[in-house]
């Protein structure tokens, strides 16, 4: 994300998330206030998307829908077994906290703080109450830590913990995913992680999707925000074992979509997404 600017890569997952409110059937994920907060033209293509592939476009939409399905659900189960905090990292126009709302389950959501105060923005002007349950954890990285954010929040780092953070590793130094991962395996208690994470491009040079990837890789590079990180399942696995997260689970985009009973229209690629969720327990 540039200096001063609010992230146009969340602005992209949000048209997603809202879009497939009205253009996928059957619907996999569904959010009632993803339209409202967006509140910007949902029937244009998002930026990023001009010139691709349109099955690629909606194979991408469909990944975003179902990854937050995922999140919503790993919440609802986490919740029923007695977790009390939710991190949303990397947050943007996420809604998880204003969609539950339960007095004794305390949310908090990070991210720098222009995106955050474009967010509070957008609840305000399309009348979406903010819970007495959410917590904003503003945290400009260069001057501060996440530790230390939400630490000054309130999480306790005694209590298990849920953590979900979408679209965010791949923007980040392998060092930095890194850094987060072991600080949320350091709580004392349970924790508990749902993220996402690319596959190297070049793993397969010769399969059209890996090139749309490409494509759509270079225009976020050109906006700011380059994606940084690639992981292989195998590694993935080996790495969050080393940091104390006994149990992995991961799926590629097509394994996830056929979750929810969607099968690609597209060819499935080991360069694309893979979702991931990680316990301490």
């Amino acid at each position: 994300m540039q200096v001063g600017r609010r992230s146009r890569t969340a602005l992209a997952v949000a048209h997603a998330r809202a879009y497939h409110q009205i253009a996928d059937e059957p619907r996999i994920f569904t959010d009632p206030l993803a339209l409202r907060i967006l509140g910007e033209p949902v029937l244009s293509a998002s930026d990023f998307d001009h010139g691709l592939d349109q099955n690629l476009v909606r194979h991408r939409r469909l990944f975003i829908a179902a990854r937050s399905r995922c999140a919503d659900d790993t919440v609802a189960a986490t919740i029923a077994r007695g977790t009390r905090q939710v991190v949303i990292l990397g947050a943007g126009l996420d809604t998880t906290a204003y969609r539950n709302t339960s007095a004794d389950v305390r949310f908090f959501e990070v991210d720098h703080p222009v995106t955050q105060e474009w967010k509070r923005h957008r609840l305000s002007e399309a009348g979406i109450p903010i819970p007495a349950s959410l917590a904003f954890v503003p945290i400009d990285f260069e001057q501060s830590t996440l530790a230390a954010g939400l630490a000054d929040a309130g999480l306790d780092r005694t209590r298990s913990a849920l953590f979900v953070w979408l679209g965010v590793a791949a923007y980040l130094t392998r060092t930095s995913v890194y850094d987060t991962l072991r600080y949320i395996a350091g709580h004392s208690a349970t924790s508990e992680v749902v993220f996402d994470y690319f596959y190297p491009l070049a793993s397969t040079p010769h399969d059209p999707t890996a090139a749309q990837l490409q494509a759509r890789a270079d225009r976020v590079a050109a906006a700011g925000e380059p994606w940084l990180s690639f992981f292989t399942a195998p590694e993935i696995r080996k790495v969050l074992q080393s940091l104390g997260y006994p149990r992995v689970e991961d799926r590629s985009a097509a394994k996830l979509l056929e979750t929810y009973g969607i099968r690609p229209a597209v060819h499935p690629t080991s360069a694309g997404p893979h979702l991931v969720y990680a316990s301490t327990t």
